[in-house]
Formats: structure tokens, sequence, C-alpha cells
């Protein structure tokens, strides 16, 4: 077999699986969160599901429309109480009822009181009970309430956009069905220069959305470079070792093509990462996106 130039091994510990990742989805049980992976048509698909399975609370606001009486049509914010009140049926408790649910409740009141027919919809307006969290680097974090279909874009607007001090990632976590988290991360440049449609994410009453602030990445230099020592980069660009090597003045003269990335996994154990610089110069094998506290060696060439 031929040599590999782009290549791991492990001081002493087994290398990670996978060395960078761009989207995490932590746990098997997706429930809405699968429609982040999604095309466009089944996000819309998926939001709409997840809309249907929201329980009413307190404060939301409703529309109740009835297609054989249009005179019982009408806008509802749900009382403190978890209670609407209908002229004809009176009150009706609506608090932990989905919105087909509540169709029906009112359908039923409606023949009860000796409609012979009644369709009836509900939906929610507004999700008060239930607001959006924004966190971290926007202008006014906090929460926020949205309307019935919002997106990823859509809040971050509504929370008066991010600052100077955002970052290149946004984290958005989502309290799954069977009370597990879900969390996925997004790219800022897919979100706002890519204009990448599957990123712009819908948002469902409840999610918590954190806009990471901008943070120093450190990358360290040893051997034949112009200038060794640390350089300081800000995370909202992808570092890459072409990116760093260009910013350390280039290798010398006298520098070898091997080079060896040293970094620490999450658990504190170091490896190695060779890399064929003159491959990568050529473009036969990927740049390596380098992460905080890379050690880069560049070898004096023998030859």
């Amino acid at each position: 077999m031929g040599s590999r130039h782009l290549s791991t091994r492990k001081l002493p510990a087994a290398i990670p699986t996978a060395l960078l990742l761009s989207i995490l989805i932590p746990i098997s049980e997706l429930g809405p969160m699968a429609a982040f992976a999604q095309s466009s048509s089944d996000d819309s698909q998926a939001m709409a599901s997840a809309l249907g399975s929201y329980r009413i609370g307190p404060r939301d606001r409703l529309t109740i429309r009835v297609q054989e009486l249009p005179n019982l049509d009408s806008e509802q914010q749900v009382a403190d109480d978890g209670t609407i009140t209908l002229s004809i049926v009176g009150s009706i408790e609506v608090r932990g009822l989905t919105e087909a649910e509540l169709a029906e409740r009112i359908r039923e009141k409606l023949l009860a009181e000796g409609m012979r027919r009644a369709t009836v919809t509900a939906t929610v307006n507004e999700y008060r009970s239930q607001p959006v969290s924004v966190l971290g680097a926007v202008t006014r974090p906090g929460n926020h309430v949205i309307p019935g279909r919002s997106t990823l874009i859509d809040v971050l607007l509504d929370a008066g956009g991010m600052t100077e001090q955002a970052g290149s990632k946004i984290l958005v976590r989502r309290r799954a069905a069977n009370g597990l988290s879900d969390q996925v991360e997004i790219q800022t440049d897919d979100l706002f220069l890519a204009g990448d449609p599957k990123v712009n994410l819908p948002i469902y009453a409840g999610d918590l959305i954190h806009v990471l602030p901008v943070q120093e990445i450190s990358i360290h230099f040893l051997g034949e470079v112009a200038t060794a020592g640390t350089l300081t980069f800000r995370d909202n660009k992808r570092v890459t070792l072409l990116t760093a090597i260009a910013r350390a003045g280039g290798l010398t003269e006298t520098a070898s093509n091997k080079l060896v990335i040293k970094r620490e996994d999450d658990s504190g154990q170091r490896f190695e990462i060779d890399v064929d610089y003159r491959k990568l110069l050529n473009g036969k094998i990927p740049d390596v996106e380098l992460q905080d506290g890379d050690l880069i060696v560049v070898k004096e060439s023998f030859f």
C-alpha cells in the first residue's frame, strides 16, 4: 500500500472517530429536530406537525373560526386560569389542548347546544405561554414571543440582530416530547452569507437560541517557519493550516514537507495529524481546519 499523506496516529489513546463536527445532534430520538436535515418542503411539513402538537397555555393568542356560524369567529387570549369564553357555549377549558383537540371540544359543545353541524378550526397565533429564549451576542437577549410560523432569522431579527461580538456559531436547543434535549449547531456564514435555506430552521415555542460570542483561537508554531510562536485568530472565521502558515510568514527554505499537528481530544489525550505540505499546497489533499491550542511542528529537511 502507498503511504498516507494525511493521517492521524494515537499517543497513546485511541484517536476519536471524528475530529470535526459541523452539526451535532446528540440523541437518537430526534423528535421535531429531524426537520433540521430535511429539504425546505420537508421543513414546512415538520413545522406544521410540530405546531399541531403544541399544547395551549395561559396568555396564548388564538383564532377561532366556525364555518357555519361566522358570528362566532373570534380572536381570543387564554386567561391565566387556562380558559377562553365563547358566545353560546360560555367558558371552555383549553389549557393543555392541541389546536385539533380544542376545535373538537368547541364542536362538541356547539352540537350539544343544538347545532346540527359545526366545522371548527382553532389556531395559535402567538405562543405567549412558551416564549423562545435568545441568549448571547444579540441586541435584545431574553424571552421573545413568536407568531405561529417563525424561522431562525425571524427570531434573531426580533431580538435586534446579532452584535459585533457574535462569533461564527449559533446553537438551537429544543426539548423533545420525550423530555430529552436536542441541539443543532449552525454556522453564521451559512445562514447569512450563503443564504442556505436548510439552516434557516423553523423555530418552535420553548426553543432556546444561543448566539455564541466570538472567541480567540491560539495556534502555536514550532520549527521551520518564518515567525515561530503563537498566533491568535478570531473564531468568526474558519482557521485552516494554510491560513495559519501564511500568517506565520510561510515555511523556511530548509523546512521539511512533513508537517505534524499535535492536538488534544476532549478527554485530554494527545494525538498527531501528519500532513504532506507539498500535496496540501498543490490541492491534492484537503486543507486541515485547526482548533484552539493546536501545535504545528515543522521540522528541518535533511535533503
